[in-house]
């Protein structure tokens, strides 16, 4: 909170409002949903609706409870309580309002209104030593389910199927009932970057991509893993040693200070001058904690800097159309001097 206060006084602003439910999370602790936060120099107001106030006033002591509904709507209960703080300047996330929402704060707040999007994002980039453990578990409940899910996978089982079991051992491994959007995708199909699971049954020669995680005490994990259903073919063969070759060049790159642009270079120096250059991918990897894409984002245009302290997935991949995708993709956290993987699936091809 004091980082948020310091930067709310570096910008004059006399109050701030968090309409965005991940860092409303992170700023407040809490772990409902539907709500809002208006924070001032002196005051801390949490703004929910009747179903939220019980457990908002259990989780957020030190804030005041406003049921904004009995004002009318958001935009009165801020403007009412910015008067009562004589606020004149107050940000807002705007990346996350909405033009109707945006004219009613017009309308309802007298005190000017500052675009300040992007603050509570920055410093939550940087995460804390019990962030990091949070994270650390996440990522090995992901590492032990990709063990028991790969004895699962054979010839007729659904793509569907195989994803509900993935979601199931890691809640048995102690991960969050919430549920992570999983893609598993096999054959063909797996050349869809985001590909959804579908009633495609697995057949013998498929790749099988699996990209997922889970979620530990509000904090996510993100992998991915490919294998073969069978005997690879010496194409499956030659492309996954260059995807394993892309993720090394990476990590082996990444330390506090790099630029996350030159970190994207890195990935094409084992697929230039080859056939599969045009097959890759320009976002390469990102930030990850309470949610799934989060700065720092690898990419050619990043202007974004790698420091110790990020946790970042690190996912080029080749994509074939027609063919089939291969991705391997790692959890790493930054440090001053390197990096450790949180992840810890082999990354070897294995033929099942």
């Amino acid at each position: 909170m004091e980082r948020l206060l310091n930067i709310m006084r570096e910008r004059n602003l006399d109050g701030y409002y968090i309409s965005r439910p991940v860092n409303v999370n992170y700023i407040s602790h809490y772990t409902g949903a539907d709500s809002f936060l208006f924070i001032t120099e002196g005051e801390k107001f949490f703004l929910t609706d009747p179903r939220y106030t019980e457990q908002a006033a259990m989780e957020c002591p030190d804030y005041t409870i406003v049921n904004w509904r009995a004002y009318g709507s958001q935009a009165k209960a801020v403007g009412d309580l910015a008067a009562k703080c004589q606020c004149k300047a107050i940000g807002y996330e705007d990346d996350f309002m909405t033009v109707d929402q945006y004219h009613g704060f017009q309308a309802e707040v007298k005190a000017e209104l500052v675009p300040a999007s992007g603050i509570i994002e920055e410093f939550r980039s940087i995460k804390s030593p019990e962030e990091i453990e949070c994270l650390r578990i996440s990522a090995d409940i992901a590492s032990r389910a990709f063990e028991l899910i790969i004895k699962d996978i054979r010839v007729g089982i659904t793509e569907k199927e195989l994803a509900s079991r993935l979601s199931h051992h890691m809640v048995m491994q102690g991960a969050d009932t919430q549920p992570y959007g999983n893609i598993l995708i096999s054959g063909a199909r797996t050349s869809l970057l985001h590909g959804i699971p579908s009633a495609k049954a697995i057949e013998y020669g498929d790749l099988v991509l699996m990209d997922y995680g889970c979620q530990y005490h509000g904090y996510l994990s993100d992998m991915t893993r490919t294998v073969v259903v069978g005997h690879a073919t010496l194409k499956q063969r030659e492309v996954y040693r260059l995807e394993q070759q892309m993720v090394a060049d990476v990590e082996a790159f990444l330390k506090d200070g790099v630029s996350a642009s030159d970190a994207y270079q890195q990935s094409l120096k084992a697929i230039e001058g080859t056939e599969y250059m045009k097959y890759n991918y320009t976002g390469i990897g990102h930030g990850i904690g309470m949610f799934v894409h989060e700065v720092p984002f690898m990419s050619p245009i990043s202007k974004n800097i790698i420091k110790a302290g990020n946790v970042m997935t690190v996912e080029p991949g080749i994509y074939i159309p027609g063919w089939g995708g291969i991705r391997i993709e790692d959890q790493l956290l930054i440090t001053k001097d390197g990096s450790e993987n949180l992840i810890s699936a082999t990354k070897e091809l294995i033929e099942l």
